[in-house]
């Protein structure tokens, strides 16, 4: 099984990357499970058309522990597995706690063993990189994690603070850096900013992705562009970035 976490700062593009990596991975006959790990619980909307997932901890709170896996797991575009955490009530409590209670509920109900997913990807908002939100980088979560960034000022800056928390966590058996994927936003000098920040973390950046209005064209249809537009060259891009985290995950198994 292949675990990888992708973080990012809010409002780059990572839930909708990633939910059309896990539609490319799954065109490839691979299992894929999604979980979401940002309080919003909207990672997986475009996998199922806008339709919401109940949240993990909203199950907790309606029902204490009496729901199934069932009840978790949801069904997406071409049978990618939908899971969002979900969080606390505005002011109510920890948004990382949350993260911890969900994640661990999953594991306590068997959700890995049960469906057996080829690929789990974890989708965490990394602009806070603690408690927890550094809970899928942890032993038995992820194996890898990429980190999702333009050449944006604030976006370099949340890359950097999540490479140094991979890297501040190497020792105890955690998830390793796989690289940098550039959602481009095309901004002044971006490759050169982005180049710059891999030789800083000493990563490398294995994807690249254009800012294209095939994207917001199949967000406001609420679907993966490789639904919408499985043609299209965005499709395509997609479907490259897949291969590439792939062939990363694969390199020491």
């Amino acid at each position: 099984m292949i675990k990888i976490a992708v973080y990012g700062k809010g409002g780059i593009g990572k839930s909708t990357t990633i939910s059309n990596v896990a539609a490319a991975m799954a065109e490839q006959g691979l299992k894929v499970m999604q979980i979401g790990c940002d309080p919003k619980a909207d990672s997986t909307v475009l996998l199922r058309h806008g339709k919401p997932v109940e949240t993990v901890l909203d199950l907790v709170r309606d029902r204490k522990n009496d729901f199934t896996l069932d009840d978790m797991v949801m069904e997406g575009y071409r049978g990618v597995l939908c899971v969002e955490a979900g969080g606390p009530a505005p002011g109510m409590g920890c948004a990382g706690r949350g993260i911890i209670a969900a994640l661990e509920k999953l594991k306590e109900k068997g959700a890995y063993e049960t469906y057996k997913p080829d690929v789990v990807i974890y989708d965490v908002l990394g602009d806070v990189v603690c408690g927890g939100f550094s809970m899928p980088m942890r032993g038995g979560y992820a194996d890898r994690v990429f980190v999702l960034t333009s050449g944006e000022n604030m976006a370099i800056h949340a890359a950097a603070n999540i490479a140094m928390a991979v890297e501040n966590f190497k020792n105890r058996g955690y998830a390793k850096m796989g690289g940098i994927i550039l959602n481009r936003r095309n901004v002044k000098h971006e490759e050169e900013k982005v180049q710059e920040l891999c030789e800083d973390i000493h990563s490398r950046v294995i994807g690249r992705l254009s800012r294209s209005e095939t994207v917001t064209d199949a967000e406001e249809l609420a679907m993966t562009v490789l639904e919408a537009q499985p043609d299209s060259e965005m499709a395509a891009e997609y479907r490259r970035l897949a291969e590439q985290i792939l062939a990363v995950c694969r390199e020491e198994m």
